[in-house]
């Protein structure tokens, strides 16, 4: 089943078979503090650059993260999501903690927007759940609950299911949720990743439900982030996950997820493939997946100088 997000101007779709999904995770105020600063003035430039860069690298979805400390996240995610929205074409994804900051995003989206997140604790799924099944909206559900983050597979799964079951009772389809089995650093977590694909195959088998990660989560304290965060996403896409939260300004992941996807046979005829080593070869940038290289590159310098 396909999971189905809508901007007013495009339509995206998340499920088996399906290209993978990019949903671009720097629209975050967590750990840049320049763009935390800003936000908290009402200075939203940087986060118009970061959209309009994500997009122009590759990213499908935007998430957009209002978590500024001592401010009223609640009018951030609203104002942040309208620039956005008018900003590019893609559909956003409201990610908060807060839950009268993912009611105000809710309410600031056009189209069918995702939310992020909804966990297996009581009290959140009491609050969250409601707001997602009034809008219309898909939601990502958060494999833990109130005893923690379970290592074992398992009982991850078990918290999924509880979820979607919830969700359903609330009128919101399952392929409107999508499992989030938690991706775990596997420098701290042995077996980190081979647990997140079996949970994936498990979810997508029995449960009939897409999965989604936050897959820089995985390198978390290793050198060489970016060649575990491009190994990685193109192992889970091989294990079943079409979609992920990640950062589309690394060429290194997306020329990993495009070809992936050509090895899957999600990229008919190579034609995606052939076409970003084209783009980069106009570019006069080494050939990778993610299209235009030097403006990823470029991008990507001006956020590590706005941390």
């Amino acid at each position: 089943m396909d999971t189905v997000l809508r901007s007013p101007q495009q339509t995206v779709l998340i499920g088996p078979n399906r290209p993978f999904v990019v949903i671009g995770e720097r629209i975050n105020p967590t750990g840049r503090k320049a763009l935390a600063a800003e936000m908290a003035a009402g200075d939203f430039s940087r986060v118009i650059a970061d959209a309009l860069a994500q997009v122009q690298a590759g990213a499908h979805v935007l998430d957009v993260n209002s978590g500024v400390p001592l401010t009223d996240e609640a009018e951030i995610m609203a104002e942040a999501i309208r620039l956005v929205q008018a900003t590019v074409d893609v559909p956003v994804c409201i990610d908060s903690s807060v839950v009268a900051a993912l009611a105000a995003g809710l309410k600031a989206a056009t189209g069918k927007p995702l939310v992020n997140s909804v966990t297996g604790e009581e009290e959140r799924l009491e609050a969250v759940l409601p707001l997602v099944a009034e809008r219309g909206a898909a939601v990502i559900a958060i494999s833990n609950d109130e005893t923690g983050i379970s290592y074992d597979p398992r009982e991850r799964f078990r918290i999924a299911k509880k979820i979607v079951e919830r969700a359903e009772s609330y009128g919101i389809p399952r392929q409107d949720v999508l499992i989030d089995p938690l991706a775990m650093p596997v420098g701290a977590v042995q077996g980190a990743g081979n647990h997140l694909f079996q949970i994936v195959r498990m979810v997508r088998e029995e449960l009939g439900c897409n999965t989604i990660c936050g897959a820089s989560n995985i390198s978390f304290g290793l050198p060489n982030r970016k060649t575990l965060n491009a190994t990685f996403v193109a192992m889970a896409i091989a294990a079943g996950l079409p979609c992920a939260i990640t950062n589309p300004l690394e060429p290194e992941i997306m020329a990993a997820i495009r070809a992936a996807d050509v090895m899957m046979g999600y990229d008919d005829n190579c034609a995606a493939w052939i076409m970003s080593q084209r783009q980069a070869a106009a570019s006069g940038a080494a050939p990778t997946g993610a299209g235009d290289e030097r403006t990823s590159r470029r991008a990507a310098r001006e956020a590590r100088r706005g941390q």
